[in-house]
């Protein structure tokens, strides 16, 4: 049998003949993938209970209302022309917000105790766990407020609103977008504590906006939950 002049040309030939990185996504058999602990936890989770649904419309919503009416606001200025100051109209979309805030920290709740309990969650464990993220979360979220002011929390950028320096104070010489942090934490904690449905709503929230959760979000002497796990 007559060889390639060329001895470089089969070794080419061979690597792109070959599998790519980790033999490719078409060599991955899914069907031998352990899926047991997710199957686990969304068992505990009910997708078609009306709080459950309610809280993740709530939850996909809120962001999605202050983020399109702000950019709307800051193209047109046609709230600040309707109520005649940028600071009116600032005040009137914080006064919306935190309406659906409250709206949506009710939503959550109801969706929290509507659900079933993960057995492993009810223990003294989870339950410091939960009240450590809560605390942190409204350390987080009340510094932020304060560093930014009513204003700079409420998207008074997009009214033109603008502070005189850019903010360096705690929490944001720690890290960047403390509020959304300490909102995720709020609303992690206090979803570990009575059912692990929260923790999949959490995970819906948008990353984009004010999030002034420390004004709407949930409340530690509200919900029955904790109560049933410091009696447990």
């Amino acid at each position: 049998m007559k060889r390639s002049g060329n001895p470089g040309a089969e070794a080419t030939n061979s690597s792109v003949a070959g599998p790519d990185c980790c033999g490719g996504l078409g060599n991955i058999d899914f069907r031998q993938a352990d899926f047991c602990v997710m199957t686990r936890l969304l068992g505990y989770v009910d997708p078609l209970d009306p709080s459950f649904v309610a809280a993740v419309v709530t939850i996909t919503f809120n962001p999605l209302y202050w983020n399109v009416v702000a950019r709307w606001e800051h193209k047109t200025r046609k709230l600040s022309r309707a109520f005649g100051s940028p600071y009116l109209a600032c005040y009137s979309l914080s006064v919306t917000i935190l309406l659906l805030n409250f709206l949506r920290s009710h939503c959550f709740m109801q969706a929290m105790l509507s659900q079933p309990r993960m057995e492993s969650l009810d223990t003294p464990a989870a339950y410091s766990l939960g009240l450590t993220l809560l605390g942190l979360g409204v350390v987080l979220v009340l510094s932020s407020f304060f560093a930014l002011g009513f204003t700079g929390t409420f998207l008074g950028d997009y009214f033109g609103i603008l502070k005189e320096a850019r903010v360096t104070v705690f929490p944001f010489n720690i890290l960047d977008n403390p509020m959304y942090w300490g909102s995720t934490a709020n609303y992690l904690g206090w979803a570990i504590i009575p059912a692990p449905a929260g923790a999949v709503g959490s995970e819906a929230r948008q990353p984009h906006g004010p999030a002034p959760d420390g004004a709407g979000g949930p409340h530690l002497h509200s919900g029955p939950p904790i109560r049933r796990a410091l009696h447990r």
